[in-house]
């Protein structure tokens, strides 16, 4: 007898369990995935179905520890549905920190104009974009990969009429202010230790800044300082041990910085304020 869609996702969720914190969603994920259903429609009704064939060769990719968001080739954000592959950073529930201290901040009018700085999948563009219809925003990335990947989501999204993405290194060649500036930096130490879906998959320029983690913030600093409205707000993500001197570099530049906390209470990102 074929094996039914219930025990496959408990014999995988088992043997995920030894090192994926999230070992039954991988399964459920990869399931929905095989039979081209939305996972709600797998443990709604298709459980005692038969296990498709695909779902082994899935399990296989996630079983060398392939990231369940490229072997899917998606992740939800905020309230978009992003495309995600090799060249982009897979976005974090951590992120959506920034999207929900420019909401405060914004209310409901939010921003007329956002700059996102490194925009990757374009995850805190298109989501911002998505919360704010009368906005305009400029998504900047050094990645090619990149680049493509943000153009299709924001095409797929109904957003690329509102969303300019363009090559470039930080703020380097953007002219002019931005009501609200998004950016999620590589803040990483060269040397840290990293699980294997994320040392091994996802793009390193992405992920390592330097020895301390800061060389980027380095250089955002000053190009923030002149690139951030009057009345704007820059939303900047940061390692959770990070606050202090991150708020120094953007203070030398005569900024305001406060800190935001993520959900799970650790610090998580810089605003910065004229």
């Amino acid at each position: 007898m074929a094996e039914t869609i219930r025990a496959a996702l408990a014999r995988a969720a088992g043997e995920l369990a030894g090192w994926s914190a999230s070992a039954r969603l991988d399964a459920e994920m990869l399931m929905a995935a095989a039979l081209g259903v939305e996972r709600d429609a797998l443990l709604l009704g298709r459980l005692d179905d038969p296990s498709p064939t695909g779902f082994e060769i899935l399990l296989d990719r996630r079983r060398r520890h392939e990231p369940v968001a490229y072997i899917v080739g998606q992740r939800d954000f905020w309230t978009i549905t992003l495309e995600v592959g090799p060249g982009v950073l897979i976005p974090r529930p951590d992120s959506e920190t920034l999207i929900d201290a420019a909401v405060d901040h914004f209310g409901s009018p939010g921003p007329a104009t956002i700059l996102d700085l490194g925009t990757g999948s374009g995850a805190l563009l298109l989501a911002a974009l998505a919360e704010w219809p009368g906005a305009r925003g400029v998504g900047v990335d050094l990645s090619a990969a990149a680049l493509a990947i943000a153009s299709r989501n924001a095409e797929r999204l109904g957003l690329a009429a509102r969303a300019e993405l363009r090559a470039g290194d930080w703020g380097q060649g953007i002219e002019g202010v931005f009501d609200l500036i998004l950016c999620n930096p590589p803040y990483i130490e060269s040397d840290a230790m990293l699980a294997p879906e994320v040392r091994e998959y996802e793009p390193a320029s992405a992920l390592f800044a330097g020895p301390d983690g800061l060389d980027d913030y380095r250089r955002l600093a000053p190009e923030i300082a002149r690139l951030l409205a009057p009345t704007g707000l820059a939303a900047i993500e940061i390692g959770w041990t990070q606050a202090a001197a991150v708020s120094d570099l953007f203070a030398g530049q005569g900024l305001v910085a406060s800190v935001r906390q993520d959900l799970g209470g650790r610090d998580r990102a810089i605003l910065v304020r004229h």
